[in-house]
């Protein structure tokens, strides 16, 4: 993986991490790597799931790639928002 390969994990990272903690309903105290972190966790998962269902090779946007990838950036969130607001008492 080249320097574009990484900064493209980066930002896809934030963009889907950054959805992710849009769906989640009130505020989530974790920082902005924790968040980048988890979307980029999330974008790979998601692109396996999809990869593994068939849905990666559609014409046009994948959005069902996409969808998955938000669902699981939302719901790490939330754990992690959860397991750090636990940790902090």
């Amino acid at each position: 993986m080249g320097i574009g390969g990484i900064i493209s994990a980066i930002v896809v990272g934030a963009i889907i991490g950054a959805l992710g903690r849009l769906v989640v309903r009130g505020r989530q105290n974790i920082s902005i790597i924790a968040t980048i972190l988890i979307g980029i966790v999330a974008a790979l998962i998601g692109t396996w799931i999809a990869s593994l269902a068939g849905w990666d090779t559609t014409e046009g946007p994948d959005v069902l790639e996409v969808v998955i990838q938000v669902v699981l950036a939302a719901l790490f969130v939330g754990l992690y928002a959860g397991y750090a607001g636990k940790r902090r008492r």
